[in-house]
């Protein structure tokens, strides 16, 4: 049996406009492939609705598990909530679990749960929260698709509420070896190895340093045995 597969939605002006760098995606990559989870499509949208909707009403047919960051605080433009509500066919209001947490939350700061706040209580229906141990208000589960913050710190609280809860496959192992030429000079039999281990993933990544062209080959599968075949042919093919 193959294994899971997943979807991330990156969502955020800011990210598209260069103003932040996203950090979400390499961390969610890293977290699924430990947990045998096969990330197979990232996409940044912009803070629009009909462009959220879409992604959200496509991926979410198509992969296992769909996880956005970004749009889910309290300002105007924060609008991923009722995207996904929007997709999934459903209502949204501010829920008492949601809202209970966030009272709490602001009580203890002697802050108050002013309007903009309590924006983030809306949950759509069904949902389930996603549990914020950063700045408590929180993330929720609707069907297949997982939406957290954008914050990296509160995100990465919030995959780690998860990840318990997905059933995953077989952990990704992965082992690279250096080549110092230029791969056009290892193409030919690189993509014999790639047909004869075909169950495998054999990436091709070039480098030049001082003057030195080469390639980084990684060999990524699930079965530890056939790694370790494939990279001793690959030592025996380019050994020195």
């Amino acid at each position: 049996m193959s294994n899971p597969t997943a979807a991330m939605i990156v969502i955020g002006d800011e990210i598209l406009s260069g103003r932040t760098r996203d950090s979400n995606m390499h961390f969610l990559a890293g977290k699924l492939t430990e947990a045998g989870i096969n990330l197979v499509e990232a996409r940044v949208v912009s803070d629009d609705r009909a462009a959220i909707i879409a992604a959200v009403s496509e991926l979410k047919e198509r992969v296992d598990y769909v996880f956005t960051s970004g749009g889910i605080g309290p300002t105007h433009d924060d609008i991923t909530a009722d995207c996904i509500a929007a997709a999934f066919g459903v209502s949204i209001d501010v829920r008492d679990d949601a809202r209970a947490l966030l009272q709490a939350h602001y009580d203890r700061s002697g802050q108050e749960l002013n309007e903009a706040r309590l924006r983030m209580a809306r949950i759509p229906d069904t949902a389930t929260l996603i549990e914020n141990p950063v700045s408590t208000a929180p993330g929720f589960k609707i069907g297949n698709v997982h939406v957290m913050a954008g914050v990296p710190s509160v995100f990465e609280a919030m995959v780690a509420s998860v990840l318990p809860t997905l059933t995953g496959g077989k952990p990704l192992l992965s082992q690279t070896l250096r080549i110092d030429r230029g791969e056009g000079d290892i193409a030919g039999p690189l993509t014999a190895l790639a047909q004869e281990f075909a169950d495998l993933s054999i990436g091709s990544y070039p480098f030049q340093r001082n003057g030195i062209y080469g390639a980084n080959i990684v060999i990524r599968g699930t079965d530890g045995a056939r790694v370790e075949s494939a990279m001793i042919k690959l030592q025996n093919l380019f050994a020195e």
